[in-house]
């Protein structure tokens, strides 16, 4: 893995360029990032560009060794360009104007402004597309930040309505599809459809469905626009895009079909304050992110493009933007670098070289302070760097890597994982537009907590698409899965009769077909063929109720939230005091037909494990472990010291300290250690 950092050069003297370069390199930083929010630098008016700045720049930083990855301005377009395309702006679902002053002030729909946005692509790549420090091209900067996914302009209007004509045969079929004989909502025409918005009451669940789908296809069709710019003017470079973490409004599968590498934005701690509503965890893990909230998008983005990914934004300290911004625990930065290394990331990039002294972000940490001295992370960073490179000598050493070989370790090669996540983002979509799990239920939540029991198991997982193949994997699980779809039923049933693959699918899954409307055959449709049984009816409870399900030899599982009503010759594993049953299994196949509490879904994990024949010890909530390649890794996320002997059973598998390479065999907090794993 290498590591690398965001850099504003725009921001500072010129003088100063040469010394961050050099400093940089002597840190052990090799792949820069800059250019992502240049546009008023780089052409300050209209058509009078000014590229020499950033040629120096890039220069400069190349003279020192380093790589560069250059990213598209068009998150951030000009002022003048609001004054030529005064329709530019996107419109909020209140039909707010998202105005100039901040960033992101764009709407997807607005075909002049992409047209700009291909301009400036095609005049950077004709520049530097060839340039020996350029890497690689980011497109934009995080699609969607700041609620900017769904416009609802009038240029969305259009598009949307041409959309709905492309997708259905007539304007009858659409309505048929969604339902409109329901309320009298029936069209006569494509052009009188309107936006899923400002309704009396909520509108058509399957109108809103296809208008998340529609905004999902638009930014890929923005994005394709510059990566179609960027493959003819810096051919053999590679094109990727920095997503986000807990981010759902429109389906990163699809838009990275047309990139080389997925990369994401990593701040740990601000994703715990601002998005995970457990006391519990706020509490025990408010200095070290969950154990399993970087992890998960480790896994989620390694899915997105054949095993390619990097973390391009990586927190370095307190952020900015949080409800709550606590300063990292001593040694959490060095942790999560080698937890991305763990996870397969080829880069390991942090958000900024130094910190701004202006502008919105001025509390956000750097590597270094404002004044340009050392921050903590720099150290941190620093020492990470050395241990890779003492990694690197020792697997050259040991013959467990091709010494000549571009990474030391090729991600989607040696991640072997016996598990598989189905991460379906429609699906999550469909259960956010009517939660059948009520109003605090999160399908994005409850799938990140069924990957947590699977990590407390130290089990690795791969998250992946609905697309993906499934025969390799002993156990596959459907937790997100709400889209009856016929592709991932015949790749079940492969795994199934190839591989004898565990399937354990939870509520909800294939509830609806692709316009939102339950399958005539009642849910969990189609995957009936997999277990035979039918959803005759679904309810969702108030947080303060729990519900105990109990077997034959008096076992318990506590259930919330929601549970579903099943109708079977299958007898369940355990019985709710209403009669209503819980668990159904037939070869191989399970339905748990309620949202399990966390000690339950634990439990019900490891027999899940236990029977696909995958090693399974409990780790407890703070301790977790990775395998890649000829390695193991630990971590240690809580306050007590652990010592790995006596926490890991087999998956501890040596017998003295000089096994260990990197780190110790007793981990304090924030500690990391690996080993060769045999």
């Amino acid at each position: 893995m290498k590591t690398g950092v965001c850099y504003y050069p725009e921001h500072w003297p010129e003088e100063r360029w040469a010394i961050d370069a050099k400093q940089m390199r002597e840190m052990g930083l090799q792949v820069i990032r800059i250019g992502e929010f240049a546009w008023s630098k780089l052409e300050n008016h209209e058509g009078q560009l000014s590229f020499d700045w950033l040629e120096r720049a890039i220069d400069t930083l190349h003279n020192e060794g380093l790589s560069i990855v250059l990213g598209t301005p068009t998150a951030t377009p000009p002022r003048w360009m609001l004054d030529k395309h005064p329709d530019m702006l996107a419109v909020d679902i209140n039909g707010r104007i998202r105005d100039f002053g901040s960033r992101r002030h764009y709407c997807f729909s607005y075909q002049p402004y992409i047209e700009e946005c291909k301009r400036i692509v095609t005049l950077l790549a004709q520049k530097f597309g060839t340039h020996p420090a350029v890497i690689a091209w980011q497109t934009d900067n995080e699609y969607g930040c700041h609620e900017t996914s769904i416009s609802y302009s009038k240029h969305a209007l259009t598009a949307f309505q041409h959309w709905c004509s492309e997708q259905y045969d007539s304007i009858h079929q659409l309505n048929e599809a969604w339902g409109n004989v329901f309320w009298s909502m029936e069209y006569d025409s494509y052009d009188q459809i309107g936006l899923p918005t400002g309704t009396v009451t909520e509108s058509n669940p399957s109108h809103q469905l296809a208008y998340w789908r529609f905004s999902s296809d638009q930014i890929r069709s923005f994005n394709k626009a510059q990566v179609d710019v960027l493959r003819e003017h810096s051919p053999g470079k590679d094109v990727l895009h920095n997503f986000m973490g807990n981010f759902v409004e429109f389906d990163h599968h699809l838009v990275s079909k047309d990139l080389d590498i997925a990369t994401w934005d990593n701040y740990p701690l601000g994703f715990l304050t601002r998005d995970n509503t457990d006391p519990l965890d706020q509490e025990r893990f408010s200095r070290t992110g969950h154990p399993d909230g970087s992890s998960f998008h480790h896994d989620l983005y390694r899915g997105c493009c054949n095993g390619r990914w990097w973390v391009m934004e990586q927190q370095p300290g307190p952020v900015n933007w949080a409800p709550y911004n606590p300063s990292p625990v001593d040694g959490m930065v060095r942790l999560w670098g080698w937890e991305a290394f763990a996870h397969g990331a080829e880069v390991m990039s942090y958000f900024r070289w130094r910190q701004a002294p202006f502008a919105q972000e001025q509390t956000h940490a750097g590597l270094l302070l404002s004044d340009a001295t050392e921050d903590v992370a720099a150290r941190e960073v620093a020492q990470l760097n050395r241990e890779l490179q003492t990694l690197q000598t020792h697997a050259k050493a040991h013959s467990l890597i091709d010494a000549g070989s571009q990474y030391a370790i090729n991600a989607a090669d040696s991640l072997k994982s016996d598990i598989a996540i189905v991460f379906d983002y429609a699906g999550i979509a469909i259960q956010d537009i009517q939660p059948p799990g009520g109003q605090h239920f999160s399908a994005l939540g409850f799938c990140q907590k069924v990957y947590g029991a699977c990590r407390q198991w130290g089990a690795n997982v791969d998250v992946v698409s609905p697309d993906a193949s499934l025969l390799s994997y002993k156990l596959v699980i459907l937790c997100t899965s709400t889209e009856d779809k016929p592709a991932l039923l015949e790749n079940l049933l492969n795994a199934k009769n190839q591989s004898n693959t565990v399937i354990a699918i939870f509520p909800g899954t294939a509830s609806r077909n692709s316009n939102y409307r339950i399958p005539e055959i009642l849910p969990p449709g189609g995957l009936q063929e997999l277990i035979a049984l039918r959803v005759i009816r679904s309810e969702s409870l108030p947080p303060h109720e729990s519900l105990t399900a109990q077997t034959d030899d008096n076992q318990t599982f506590a259930c919330g939230q929601w549970r579903e009503c099943i109708q079977s010759d299958l007898k369940p594993a355990a019985v709710f005091e209403d009669n209503w049953g819980f668990h159904y299994a037939d070869k191989r196949t399970h339905y748990v037909n309620a949202i399990p509490e966390n000690s339950t879904l634990l439990k019900i994990i490891g027999d899940f494990l236990r029977e696909a024949d995958i090693d399974a010890v409990d780790l407890g909530p703070y301790l977790r472990t990775q395998r890649i390649g000829p390695w193991r890794l630990a971590f240690n996320y809580g306050m007590e010291t652990v010592d790995l002997a006596n926490n890991l059973g087999p998956l501890f598998n040596f017998d003295d300290q000089t096994s260990v390479i990197i780190g110790s065999r007793t981990l304090h907090q924030g500690e990391i250690a690996v080993w060769a794993a045999g």
